[in-house]
């Protein structure tokens, strides 16, 4: 009677470690004498011992912080940038029979990826079009982890860093463009000018009175201010005409007398 107790529990101890649970966000492989027999779905599940055996797939979306890396860009300037990846298992079947870990395949994929990448690019187009090159990256793993039953979802180039002598250089090349910026446009304000004031300049040569209301107006702004000294400009006629009459007028007192 003892004997036989002692095998119920046993059998007992052996169906409950027999039975396996699987979450939702998982996926198990079943193997059978060592051979993959099927995809085990989330729920309960009895894996006889020693002749059944079963693995574990999170299906969901994995992050990976790619680590950084020097490259050289296609105009020879040394970079150093880091990225991160996100995937999933699409099929966890060649996720553990197709790579021996898919993990650590895809972050190594990753990085040689990136470096042929921005190999390719020039330094302006890489801090100018990292989305873009972002998603050729993408493109690239994505069609190389198909076989593993990886689905990559997205790249990101996190950090591009620069050597100090470039970021001077850098530095440089915007501030002269500033300059340049600045110059260009205070000659497009100055031709700006320069045309209205050769359109006021043809209304008050055209229109008659036009000029002695602008004097007017300009002594009267001068006239304000006390300390402002006012110089008249008179026409060189006016001169000789007075020129004229003091003669005239040293004629008439030089017969009298």
């Amino acid at each position: 009677m003892g004997g036989i107790i002692f095998l119920l529990i046993v059998a007992g101890i052996v169906v409950l470690c027999s039975i396996k649970q699987i979450n939702e966000y998982e996926r198990g492989i079943l193997f059978s004498c060592g051979k993959y027999k099927k995809i085990l779905d989330p729920g309960w599940h009895v894996i006889l011992p020693v002749f059944q055996s079963f693995s574990k797939v999170d299906i969901r979306t994995k992050v990976i912080d790619v680590p950084e890396q020097e490259v050289i860009t296609k105009d020879n300037v040394s970079v150093r940038i880091n990225a991160v990846i996100y995937f999933s298992v699409f099929d966890a079947g060649k996720a553990i029979l197709a790579v021996e870990n898919f993990i650590y395949a895809v972050s190594q994929l990753a990085q040689t990826t990136m470096r042929n990448a921005v190999g390719a690019v020039s330094l302006d187009e890489l801090l100018g079009a990292r989305e873009k090159i972002s998603n050729e990256i993408c493109g690239i793993i994505d069609k190389a982890t198909d076989p593993w039953g990886i689905k990559v979802e997205n790249v990101e180039l996190k950090d591009v860093s620069l050597p100090e002598e470039m970021k001077r250089v850098i530095a440089k090349v915007a501030e002269a463009e500033r300059e340049k910026q600045a110059v260009i446009t205070k000659a497009a304000g100055e031709v700006e000018a320069s045309e209205n004031l050769a359109k006021a300049a043809n209304i008050m040569a055209t229109t008659p009175g036009a000029l002695h209301l602008r004097t007017l107006s300009t002594i009267n702004d001068v006239s304000s201010d006390q300390s402002n000294t006012i110089i008249f400009a008179i026409p060189i006629e006016v001169l000789e005409a007075f020129k004229g009459r003091s003669i005239d007028l040293a004629n008439v007192i030089e017969k009298k007398k």
